[in-house]
């Protein structure tokens, strides 16, 4: 009933919430990604997108429809795969940074280990920029992180905003330094967040670093300051600060798929692991752990 090329047209635009960033994602033009749309929809006789020239927002029929194309698409995959007899094998080296500790990556993984069971997975989870460079010195074969909306770099997985959170309690004293919760160097959000404050003119101290985001958490929950975090993956127990606090806007960052160095014994399950993640990307940030 459902063509599985306009599930995953559907899923990629779900995803980064924008046909543009679609269309560059599969390698086809946006008029192909807007009739593969329109098909699924006149297909299922629904709407899954609320869109105007400025926004693109899924619909509530278009969240339900989320959780079906992925399961469509994952049993056609484990079909194909079953029925060919090709079997992946050997050592994948995987970096997730540490914006998905609590997230729903973990499901996405043991999918991926049911369905590719010799592949032995060895997962890193470090801050985005030193997966970077790790991939650069040729010690892992794929990356999930975030990179700078500029970074050519990668495929895209979601776009997002970065905002600025804390405990729903915190007041921020206008004629202090602000109390900044950052990861070290070379962290990522760290360094927006410095150089937005920095081009506001903001006086700014650091209250608290850590390279684990349990960490980070623990300490913006205590109070001690804020921290900057993609709007889509904000933790429970923490809140937006208030635009009233005066805090700079702090920009967009894209959350994307790097490969490595091809190496020949790695890349077909680096590239089935990159599939699976695409394919579910959604429960990174829709489906966040509590």
């Amino acid at each position: 009933m459902y063509d599985p090329s306009q599930l995953r047209t559907f899923l990629a635009v779900a995803q980064t919430l924008s046909f543009t960033q679609a269309a560059r994602r599969l390698g086809v033009r946006q008029s192909t990604v807007s009739q593969h749309v329109r098909r699924l929809e006149d297909t299922a006789g629904r709407q899954f997108f609320s869109r105007d020239t400025h926004s693109v927002e899924l619909t509530e029929d278009g969240e339900a429809m989320l959780g079906f194309a992925r399961r469509i698409l994952e049993v056609q995959e484990q079909a194909a795969a079953f029925f060919t007899g090709t079997r992946l094998r050997g050592r994948l080296r995987f970096g997730a940074s540490e914006d998905f500790v609590l997230t729903r990556l973990p499901e996405i993984l043991e999918g991926f280990r049911t369905d590719h069971p010799e592949v032995d997975l060895e997962l890193t989870v470090e801050l985005s920029g030193t997966l970077h460079e790790q991939l650069a010195a040729g010690h892992l074969d794929l990356v999930l992180a975030k990179r700078r909306p500029e970074d050519p770099r990668g495929e895209l997985v979601w776009h997002d905003r970065l905002v600025w959170i804390g405990a729903q309690r915190l007041r921020l004293d206008p004629d202090r330094p602000v109390p900044l919760i950052v990861y070290p160097p070379p962290g990522i959000t760290r360094a927006l967040a410095l150089e937005a404050l920095e081009r506001q003119g903001r006086p700014w101290r650091i209250a608290c670093t850590s390279g684990s985001l349990n960490g980070l958490i623990a300490a913006a929950r205590a109070g001690l300051g804020v921290m900057a975090h993609s709007r889509g993956l904000v933790p429970p127990g923490l809140v937006r600060v208030p635009e009233r606090a005066g805090l700079p806007e702090l920009g967009e960052v894209d959350f994307v798929l790097v490969h490595g160095r091809r190496r020949p014994s790695a890349q077909g399950a680096a590239d089935a692991l990159a599939t699976a993640i695409l394919a579910g990307g959604d429960r990174l940030h829709r489906g966040r752990r509590s």
